[in-house]
This record gives structure tokens, C-alpha cells and sequence, in this order.
């Protein structure tokens, strides 16, 4: 993947941190119509699933950010 770097400017092991943390991201907001999808069908169970697993993706975006600070200057 050596012409990643050269087409978007950026090394490759931080467009993968960069990447990770999008993922994370995205994956927290659309756990979080999951959410509501099992709240209003009245399933807390899986509601709390979803829940659980939206805070391991805020977890890992969280993880993702600390691995950039310092690293994007």
C-alpha cells in the first residue's frame, strides 16, 4: 500500500490509526439507532447490548485519539 501514502500524503500506519478511529466512530453513532430500534420495541436487553457495545466503540475511538496526539504534527 506504499501508493496510499503517496496519493493522500499521509504515512501509512497513521491513515490506519485515522481510519480505526472513523470506524469507531461510526459504528458508536449507528449502535446508537440500535439503541432506540430495541428501546421501542421494548427488548432492554438487547437495548443494553447495544449500549454496551456503543461504549466499546467510544472505548476504541477514545484508544484512536491518544494514538494520534503528537503523531499528526
Amino acid at each position: 500500500m506504499a501508493d496510499r501514502a503517496r496519493v493522500t500524503g499521509m504515512r501509512d500506519e497513521h491513515y490506519d490509526v485515522v481510519s480505526v478511529l472513523y470506524h469507531a466512530l461510526q459504528g458508536s453513532e449507528t449502535v446508537g439507532e440500535y439503541i432506540g430500534d430495541a428501546e421501542q420495541a421494548g427488548d432492554e436487553k438487547l437495548a443494553e447490548f447495544f449500549r454496551q457495545t456503543q461504549a466499546t466503540y467510544k472505548e476504541l475511538a477514545d484508544k484512536a485519539k491518544a494514538q494520534l496526539k503528537g503523531k499528526l504534527r
